[in-house]
């Protein structure tokens, strides 16, 4: 089943513990470079067919990891699929980096 974590408590983790975390962003490269956070890893969910066959050798299944997007629909998407392969704890991050730019830092550019 897919968890979820707010952005509050999203802060909070990469404030304390962000080295024990995998970090996936599945928004477009042309919204990466709009706004992203430190640490995630971006994985654009158009390009799903060139990195998907890789997840295995890139993430480790075992580890906790947390899926963003824009407001949480894409990434909700692509952590039901990483459930599917196997990863045991994934997160999706509830309201995405809008809602992070909302709640956490708003000198964050929205879009």
């Amino acid at each position: 089943m897919l968890g979820q974590i707010t952005v509050v408590e999203l802060a909070q983790r990469l404030a304390t513990d962000a080295k024990t975390l995998q970090l996936i962003d599945v928004r477009e490269p042309a919204e990466w470079e709009i706004v992203h956070l430190p640490h995630f890893t971006l994985l654009p969910l158009s390009a799903f067919p060139q990195w998907s066959p890789q997840i295995h050798r890139r993430f480790d299944p075992d580890r906790e990891t947390l899926v963003l997007c824009h407001h949480g629909v894409r990434s909700a998407q692509v952590g039901h699929w990483l459930i599917r392969q196997g990863f045991r704890d994934v997160k999706n991050i509830v309201g995405g980096i809008d809602a992070y730019a909302v709640a956490v830092d708003p000198t964050l550019p929205r879009y």
